[in-house]
C-alpha cells in the first residue's frame, strides 16, 4: 500500500489509540516495534513516533534508528518521540518541576499548518514526568502551556513535528485535527482507506495468494471469524470449506441456531460436535492458561481430523484481529509478561502442513464489524457481543464438569435474553455470566441451601482495550436475579462486576 502511515511503538500505553484516530480518518496505519523496522520503507508516506515508560535519558531508553527516516519522511513525535527527538538533536530535557499529568490548556498557539485551526486555549492531554526545557537546533516553536513552555515544535529542514502531549487521548479536544492536520495538508496522505476499499483490496489480494486452493475455516458464530468467512467466500467461493465445531462449551442452543443461520448465509459449512472430546481433555484442569491450552491443542487435533476429510486443502482461515496479536506479543518487540494466551493466535503444529490466511489481523473490533456491514452481512450477525474462543471454560472459574456447564448455560441465557428484551443488549460492548468455585448459604423456603454463586458482567468499549462496567438498571438485575435462583438449580446468589478494564480484564480467567 502506498498511503500507509507506519507507528513506530515505545511501548505506551496509548500506541493502540494512537492507531485508532488515524484509522478514523480514513487512513491505513500499522504499529510496528521502535527496535524492528520494515525493510521496505517506500509504502509509507509518514512516520508517528509513539511515547514511552522510559525516561530519554536513562540507559535503557529505547534508541531506534531514524537513519532511513529523518529528512526523508514527515515525522510526528509525540510525548516520549518528541523528547527523543529534543534530546538527540541538541536539546535539553530534564525531569519537571511541576506535575504534568492530566487536561491542560494551550496558552500560546502559532500559525502554522500544523495547528490550523486549533485555538488558543483548546484543552490538551498531558502524561509525562520529564520536560523539553530547551528546543533542539533549528526547531520552532508552535504552542505552550501554562506549564509546559514547549508544548509542540517543529524542525522545517527536516519536516518532524514534536508534541509534549497526546493528540491520540479523547480528552485532546483537538486531536483529530491536528492529526489530520499532519497527515493530509502536511504529509499528503489521502483519505480512502474505506470499509469497502478494505474488501475490494482484501478480496483481490486473497485471490491472488489463494487461487484455486481449498482453504479451511473455523467458524465460531463471532463477528470475526464470520467477516473473515465472508471475505474468504467472497474471494474464493466453493473452495472455502467452513467448520463450525461444538466444544460443548457454547451458549445454549448456540450451535444449532448458528449453523443453520451460517448456511442461509450461502457458506459450504459443516459442523462437527466434538463436545465429549473438549469436556473430556478437560477434567480435572482448573488452571486458566492450562485450560486455554488444552482448547487449543483439542481444536487443532479436531480440525486435523476434519482437514484429512477436506481433499488437498491448502489453507487454514483464522478470524485473528489486531487487539488478539497486540495482547499476544510484546508492544516494543522485547520480553514482557503476556496478558492472556490468544487461542488463534500464532502459528500451527507442523503436521497440520497448511499455510495461515487472517484476512483481519490488521483490525479493531469496531472497524470488523464495519466491513461486514459493507459485506451486507445480517445486522443480527454483527451486532452479536464477543464471545471467546474457549468459551464457557474460562467463565467457569476452577475445573469443568458437565453439570457446571448446564448451570452456566442456563445462568447466560437468562442475562442475554433479559437484555434483549429490556433493549439493553445493543447498548452493550460484552456480557456474560461467571460460574465462582465457592458455595454460599442461602435459605429458600424454609431450608436452608449451600449452593454455587454466580457473576454477572457488562461493560461498555470501543475495541475491549480498555471497558467500563456498565451501570444497569437496579430494576433489571433485580428482576434477572429473581429469574435466574428461581430457575437454575443449583444456584443461590447472583452478584454483579463492577469492575474496568484496567485493572480487571473483561473475561474473570
Amino acid at each position: 500500500m502506498q498511503n500507509n502511515v507506519l507507528i513506530l511503538d515505545f511501548g505506551s500505553q496509548y500506541t493502540q489509540l494512537i492507531a485508532r484516530r488515524v484509522r478514523e480518518l480514513n487512513i491505513f496505519c500499522e504499529i510496528k516495534p521502535y527496535n524492528n523496522l520494515p525493510g521496505d520503507l517506500d509504502g509509507y508516506k509518514a512516520v508517528i513516533l509513539s511515547g514511552s515508560p522510559f525516561s530519554t535519558r536513562s540507559d535503557d531508553a529505547p534508541h531506534p534508528d531514524l537513519s532511513r527516516i529523518k529528512g526523508h519522511k514527515p515525522i510526528l513525535a509525540i510525548c516520549y518521540g518528541a523528547q527523543y527527538i529534543a534530546h538527540f538533536n541538541g536539546g535539553n530535557v530534564a525531569p519537571s518541576k511541576t506535575r504534568e499529568y492530566g487536561r491542560a490548556k494551550l496558552a500560546h498557539v502559532a500559525q502554522d499548518p500544523f495547528l490550523k485551526d486549533v485555538p488558543v486555549g483548546s484543552q490538551v492531554w498531558m502524561s509525562h514526568s520529564d520536560t523539553i526545557q530547551q528546543l533542539p537546533d533549528g526547531a520552532v516553536l508552535l504552542a505552550s502551556t501554562h506549564d509546559v513552555p514547549n508544548a509542540a515544535f517543529k524542525m522545517p529542514d527536516e519536516r518532524i513535528y514534536g508534541i509534549q502531549f497526546h493528540p491520540e487521548v479523547y480528552h485532546t479536544t483537538a486531536g483529530s485535527l491536528i492529526l489530520r492536520n499532519f497527515l493530509v495538508d502536511i504529509a499528503g496522505l489521502e483519505q480512502t482507506w474505506t470499509p469497502a476499499a478494505f474488501v475490494e483490496t482484501t478480496v483481490a489480494e486473497l485471490k491472488e495468494k489463494i487461487g484455486t486452493e481449498k482453504v479451511i475455516l473455523g467458524l465460531s458464530g463471532g463477528v470475526d471469524s464470520t467477516v473473515a468467512a465472508m471475505l474468504l467466500h467472497r474471494a474464493i467461493g466453493k473452495h472455502l470449506h467452513c467448520i463450525f465445531v461444538n466444544n460443548g462449551l457454547l451458549r445454549k442452543n448456540e450451535f444449532e441456531e448458528v449453523l443453520h443461520q451460517y448456511k442461509d448465509m450461502g457458506l459450504n459449512i459443516k459442523g462437527v460436535d466434538a463436545s465429549a472430546r473438549f469436556l473430556d481433555a478437560l477434567e480435572g484442569e482448573s488452571d486458566p492458561e492450562k485450560k486455554r491450552k488444552i482448547i487449543g491443542r483439542v481444536f487443532i487435533e479436531v480440525f486435523d481430523d476434519e482437514a484429512h476429510l477436506v481433499e488437498d486443502a491448502k489453507w487454514l482461515g483464522q478470524g485473528t484481529i489486531y487487539p488478539d496479536v497486540i495482547e499476544s506479543v510484546s508492544a516494543t518487540g522485547g520480553p514482557s509478561a503476556t496478558i492472556k494466551s490468544h487461542h488463534n493466535v500464532g502459528g500451527l503444529p507442523d503436521f497440520m502442513k497448511l499455510k495461515v490466511v487472517e484476512p483481519l489481523k490488521m483490525l479493531f473490533k469496531d472497524e470488523v464489524r464495519r466491513v461486514g456491514a459493507s459485506l451486507d452481512i445480517p445486522a443480527e450477525r454483527l451486532g452479536r457481543h464477543p464471545f471467546p474462543g474457549p468459551g464457557l471454560a474460562i467463565r467457569i472459574l476452577g475445573d469443568i464438569t458437565r453439570e457446571k456447564v448446564a448451570i452456566l448455560q442456563e445462568v447466560d441465557h437468562i442475562f442475554i435474553n433479559g437484555l434483549r428484551e429490556w433493549g439493553l443488549y445493543d447498548k452493550i460492548w460484552q456480557a456474560g455470566a461467571m460460574l465462582l468455585p465457592v458455595n454460599s448459604v442461602g435459605v429458600m423456603g424454609d431450608e436452608r441451601t449451600y449452593e454455587k454463586c454466580v457473576a454477572l458482567r457488562a461493560v461498555e468499549s470501543t475495541d475491549g482495550m480498555t471497558a467500563d462496567w456498565v451501570n444497569l438498571p437496579y430494576e433489571f438485575l433485580q428482576k434477572t436475579s429473581n429469574d435466574i435462583i428461581n430457575k437454575v438449580p443449583g444456584v443461590n446468589r447472583v452478584v454483579y462486576d463492577i469492575s474496568s478494564k484496567p485493572p480487571a480484564t473483561i473475561e474473570w480467567e
